[in-house]
């Protein structure tokens, strides 16, 4: 009998949250679309759970185009009531129009030729950061900065802990624990 991987311990027993664990978190990521769907994600995340919000994505993705930003900075009022309805999805006023509004956000960087990409791999230099393998911080410098100019461009719920999870969810920082077996598959 082989024994099972040593994984974080935010991973659990739930087989949802392992795959996600072993599959998506901590992986670099560099497609635009992909870091602003995560971000916009992370920030329906806000005062919940991942899990809650992980059992919801593919609600999340048909309720939002498929986080297509050029349908979603579309939509006005009959598509915001629309997702208030919408069970499947977190359904927070606030929330969804920080969605909408980071879409067009997105679009306009990409209109004068700002890589979505390059602007999120900017704050660690194009580089993937090493955590220390010890324990899980809610916020660094990093995420600090990163959620300042966020926030001066105009996105909503993008604090330093939301940032900072976002980071660690689309592989800017390694934050796996020095006994996952994902750690050093990620370095």
């Amino acid at each position: 009998m082989t024994e099972a991987p040593h994984r974080c311990a935010w991973a659990g027993e739930d087989p949802q949250m392992r795959a996600y664990h072993d599959e998506e978190w901590g992986v670099p990521q560099h497609d635009p679309r992909m870091l602003w769907e995560m971000l916009m994600l992370e920030g329906f995340q806000a005062g919940l759970s991942w899990i809650t919000v992980l059992r919801k994505r593919e609600a999340f993705r048909r309720a939002f185009a498929g986080f297509d930003p050029n349908t979603v900075a579309s939509f006005g009022e009959a598509e915001i009531a629309r997702l208030l309805q919408d069970p499947g999805i977190i359904r927070s006023r606030a929330k969804i129009e920080a969605t909408i509004g980071g879409a067009r956000i997105y679009n306009e960087m990409m209109a004068r030729g700002e890589d979505f990409a390059a602007f999120c791999w900017s704050f660690t230099g194009g580089k993937v950061v090493q955590g220390d393998g010890k324990k899980l911080l809610a916020t660094t410098a990093l995420s600090e900065a990163a959620s300042k100019e966020l926030k001066r461009r105009g996105f909503k719920f993008v604090g330093p802990t939301i940032v900072h999870a976002w980071m660690q969810a689309v592989g800017m920082v390694n934050d796996h624990t020095s006994g996952c077996f994902r750690r050093g598959q990620l370095s």
